[in-house]
């Protein structure tokens, strides 16, 4: 249910992003400029959506916030280096690096999300609500 939830977001929130990146780039402005600026505001649309739909998050926000900073902060650089090495040494045209990147960051965000960044939200999961750990 979790990777179903995850999804929701993620496609609602990368394909608009993608169409956005795809109109931006072909104004003329570079692919790692357009996706630097893309990056930050989808990782603060995919902490609003993911800490409580996704993740039911319960635990501290700053703590959680923390993770997820550190954990997209990766993802960008991943997405970066994918960029980098197929469009500025390979020659791959940015439209197709920058489509596939959308869904290797997706899983390796996935999985990091899971065991890094949301770990509180596994313990309560199959809790009822009332026993859940409050929200600090």
């Amino acid at each position: 249910m979790r990777l179903l939830r995850y999804g929701i977001v993620g496609l609602s929130t990368n394909a608009a992003g993608y169409l956005i990146y795809l109109l931006i780039t072909f104004f003329g402005l570079s692919p790692k400029v357009t996706m630097t600026m893309l990056y930050a505001l989808g990782a603060t649309m995919g902490y609003l959506g993911n800490f409580r739909f996704t993740f039911d998050y319960r635990g501290s926000h700053w703590a959680g916030a923390t993770r997820f900073a550190l954990t997209y902060g990766a993802g960008y650089a991943l997405n970066l280096g994918l960029l980098i090495v197929f469009v500025d040494w390979w020659h791959y045209p940015h439209q197709l690096v920058q489509g596939v990147a959308i869904f290797v960051n997706a899983a390796f965000l996935f999985v990091a999300l899971n065991v890094f960044v949301f770990p509180d939200s596994k313990r309560g999961e199959n809790q009822a609500p009332s026993q859940r750990p409050p929200v600090r």
